[in-house]
């Protein structure tokens, strides 16, 4: 049930995400969008790493809480290359609606941050 966690932390991390990253877009405008994707993804993946620990890993099984914020901090850092990569794809290359792009990145970067967390981050030693 771990993913069904995950799923409802993802959720509320991509609200944030989705709803700074309008606002953002609102102030400095669409053609800002890598600066305000970057921004918004960097405040949902702080407040993602909080509630995960909390509600859906065991921190600290692994690693030190240093060396497991530096991890997370760094699978997220793939994330946001993730996530930004996809919104280029989708938004600049192929012309879509910035906000299907979005879309599309943030599904993208979630199944990458999942797997990275699960997998080898919070993986317990069995």
């Amino acid at each position: 049930m771990k993913i069904a966690r995950y799923f409802v932390v993802g959720g509320a991390s991509a609200a944030i995400d989705f709803g700074l990253f309008a606002i953002l877009i609102w102030l400095i405008g669409r053609s800002n969008w890598f600066a305000a994707a970057a921004a918004s993804f960097v405040v949902a993946t702080a407040f993602n790493y909080v509630l995960s620990i909390r509600i859906v890993f065991s921190s600290g099984v692994r690693f030190s809480r240093r060396h497991e914020v530096t991890l997370v901090f760094l699978a997220s850092a793939i994330g946001l290359a993730v996530n930004q990569s996809a919104i280029w794809v989708f938004y600049q290359l192929a012309g879509w609606n910035i906000w299907i792009a979005k879309c599309l990145a943030t599904g993208t970067a979630f199944l990458w941050n999942f797997t990275a967390r699960n997998s080898f981050i919070f993986r317990e030693n069995r």
